[in-house]
């Protein structure tokens, strides 16, 4: 059976079962639900030293009884076009299944080659095996970011489960700004981030544009606003900010990592 195989286990989060097990169940202790149930986070996807808290405190908002399918979106850092991939895929901890008749019911093109090498995905799916052993997952790598495609994305995920009737939780995976000064990743992203309080992705995208802020997955952010507000959600709240300085000790040249949840 063809699997998509870890890229990046043993550089961005342990390869060692055991000690990625550890690892997740440090993070997630001291983490807790969000009232309402969400719909969709947003998740960073650095390495787990950066960034894994963040994350953990990003999925921890979502019931962990949850066992309907994560779509996850993530952007793709080597400009491949947008695709989905239909094959399981393999973690340290085992292998989660894709929900191949979601995948096909959003009607993208199935794309396994571009999926290969790509982190932004990846980085997630170890969380949802650790925390929602029976999920299963719809990986979408997002190309173009423009803002009618990110809508558009919305938009087919909506559709899809219309058409599908699944019960689902949206990942979008995305860190924020890359390599300046910790006070300014802060202020910017802090200002990046203010308009998603009220799914308002058009200012958001506008503010990104305003202070250039360097995150990689706006264009999944807003494909996964668009489609949790389609679902009925009505408000998003910042969980947890953070930044690389706070593990590495040099605030001159920080990445910022934000957990959001969208309910």
């Amino acid at each position: 059976m063809k699997m998509r195989s870890c890229a990046v286990a043993g550089m961005f989060y342990p390869r060692e079962p055991s000690h990625l097990e550890q690892l997740l169940g440090k993070f997630f202790s001291g983490t807790r639900p969000v009232a309402g149930n969400p719909l969709g986070i947003v998740s960073p996807h650095a390495g787990y030293i950066y960034s894994g808290q963040v994350a953990a405190h990003a999925f921890a908002a979502i019931s962990r009884d949850f066992a309907g399918t994560f779509v996850v979106i993530g952007p793709s850092h080597r400009g491949y076009i947008t695709c989905v991939s239909e094959v399981p895929w393999e973690t340290p901890l085992g292998v989660v299944d894709t929900d191949a008749e979601f995948v096909r019911a959003l009607d993208i093109e199935t794309d396994e080659a571009s999926h290969r090498d790509e982190h932004s995905i990846e980085v997630q799916v170890p969380f949802i095996k650790y925390r929602f052993p029976r999920a299963q997952i719809a990986p979408v790598m997002m190309g173009e970011q423009d803002y009618p495609g990110a809508i558009r994305l919305g938009e087919k995920i909506l559709a899809a489960v219309r058409q599908t009737k699944r019960e689902v939780r949206i990942v979008a995976s995305s860190d924020f700004s890359h390599y300046v000064p910790e006070q300014k990743a802060k202020d910017n992203d802090l200002f990046a981030i203010e308009p998603l309080k009220t799914l308002d992705t058009k200012e958001f995208y506008r503010r990104i544009a305003e202070r250039q802020v360097t995150a990689c997955g706006y264009g999944p952010i807003t494909a996964m606003v668009t489609a949790c507000a389609g679902l009925g959600a009505k408000a998003a709240e910042l969980i947890r900010y953070a930044t690389s300085g706070e593990t590495t000790g040099d605030y001159r040249e920080v990445v910022g990592y934000a957990g959001i949840a969208v309910i």
